[in-house]
């Protein structure tokens, strides 16, 4: 049976992955807190046990009787058996040459470096640690006055290393309780502090599977959850308004396009039925509807145009398509353009120099629709005045003007005035521009003349210089 891999760290859920990260960090800070209590004891037990070595005083006369000519004698067993040693304490003479030997008590220890260096008065005293056998001993050696020798008193360590052991058991059931405990608690903390997330999961799955985008998550704190909440809500209502929307402009967009496809529709009958029946029509009423179907077949295709102006998407930086340019040339090219058209009004520009950076074509479709909108509204004969000046570009007519009440709409897509609905146009000039300057990043406005007066005036702002920036060469240069 081929043995199932292990998972990964990352492909555990984020719950898991949370209640483990809990559990190992309690882990490790138990672990270093319970290393750091065994050997605080372990030291506090040694420098006690050091404390009774210091202390321990052997009789003068035992160690004198064992110096003589400069020669360790050991004292007999039945005299070193007199006195009782619970204690297991073992005393030893050690000269200068490494000899040692035992009076008190009954075990053998190893002669040290350090022991040596006391006896031949090297240094002071020394206190160390030995092994002998199985056991541990602490060894404490002092030199003995009027004599190259020096005493060594020793104590076994088993007392120390059974309390530290029971200490060491008693850490260890703690900190796998600790453990235990704080993966616990660990699993209770991923699940109280995911629960948003689950909450939010739960509501991310059903705008999939319902596509309700009328979902709201509850927001409670200001926490990274509760932003993340509230960044969910307004995604959704702007998903939600981005819907509405697009279906208002397809029920708007059918609706404008029913009205010439019906006049054009009847008028081809017209024809159609005059050729079938051989009754034919005047030439001047056919020359009349041949005329309508002509404009009704180019304002379907102003509006189709204007339909796939607004459902392009923004230019996006660095393919292109925006660049430096001189809006001044830019407006001169628009007037041409409609002065073209022949529909005799005067146009009169005074055009400074401006650069802005833009989509060439769309600018300059934004100007003609502003041109075309004041066209239209103004009488025949009039005038229509275009100034920049400043990164300000002002189109003004001399027509009836627009009701205050009505300017807050004049951007909406297929917004017409009541009074203007029986003029060509589609409504969605004004929207184009709009959404070109916001591109821009300008801002456009319809306001009433500032000097008073009949008419509208459009109102567009872009940012930028009166001098061409050094990517832009200068005319004839």
């Amino acid at each position: 049976m081929t043995p199932r891999p292990a998972r990964r760290f990352g492909a555990l859920p984020l719950r898991s992955r949370l209640a483990l990260l809990v559990a190992v960090a309690v882990a490790v800070a138990v672990a270093a807190c319970a290393a750091a209590a065994w050997l605080l004891v372990r030291a506090q037990l040694v420098s006690s046990l050091d404390e009774e070595l210091r202390d321990s005083r052997v009789p003068d006369p035992w160690l004198l009787r064992q110096v003589q000519a400069g020669q360790c004698t050991p004292v007999p067993a039945e005299e070193r058996r007199a006195l009782p040693n619970p204690a297991g304490t073992t005393v030893r003479l050690v000269d200068s040459g490494g000899t040692s030997c035992i009076i008190y008590g009954g075990r053998t220890l190893p002669v040290t470096g350090a022991d040596l260096a006391v006896a031949r008065r090297e240094q002071a005293d020394a206190l160390h640690t030995v092994q002998a056998g199985d056991t541990e001993y602490r060894v404490l050696t002092t030199p003995l006055r009027d004599a190259a020798v020096a005493v060594s008193v020793a104590r076994p360590m088993d007392e120390v290393n059974r309390s530290l052991d029971s200490l060491a058991l008693v850490l260890w059931l703690v900190a796998a309780g600790g453990v235990v405990g704080s993966a616990g608690a660990g699993v209770a903390l991923a699940r109280a502090g995911l629960r948003p997330v689950d909450r939010l999961t739960g509501a991310v799955e059903h705008v999939a599977r319902t596509e309700d985008l009328a979902v709201r998550i509850p927001v409670e704190g200001d926490d990274e959850i509760a932003r993340l909440s509230r960044s969910f809500n307004a995604m959704t209502a702007a998903l939600a308004a981005s819907r509405d929307l697009q279906q208002q402009l397809i029920a708007d967009a059918g609706h404008e396009l029913r009205t010439p496809l019906t006049s054009l529709r009847t008028n081809i009958d017209l024809l159609v039925r005059s050729e079938q029946t051989g009754r034919l029509i005047p030439a001047e009423d056919r020359a009349a509807l041949l005329e309508s179907v002509r404009a009704q077949l180019a304002e379907l295709a102003a509006l189709i145009g204007d339909l796939q102006e607004l459902s392009r998407p923004a230019a996006a930086p660095g393919t292109g398509q925006v660049r430096v340019l001189a809006l001044h040339e830019t407006v001169e090219r628009a007037v041409e353009r409609v002065r073209l058209r022949g529909s005799g009004i005067r146009i009169a520009l005074h055009a400074g120099p401006w650069y802005v950076r833009g989509e060439p074509a769309a600018l300059e479709r934004a100007v003609v629709n502003l041109l075309d909108n004041a066209v239209k509204f103004s009488p025949p004969g009039g005038t229509v005045e275009v100034a920049l000046d400043g990164g300000e570009l002002r189109v003004r007519d001399h027509g009836p003007g627009v009701p205050e009440e009505e300017l807050p709409h004049v951007f909406d897509r297929f917004w017409r005035s009541p009074s203007a609905r029986s003029l060509p146009g589609s409504g969605l000039g004004l929207s184009i521009v709009a959404r070109t300057v916001r591109q821009a990043g300008g801002e456009v406005a319809l306001r009433r003349p500032a000097g008073g007066g009949p008419g509208t005036e459009a109102v567009l702002r872009l940012p930028g210089a009166a001098v061409p920036p050094p990517e832009l060469p200068r005319a004839g240069g």
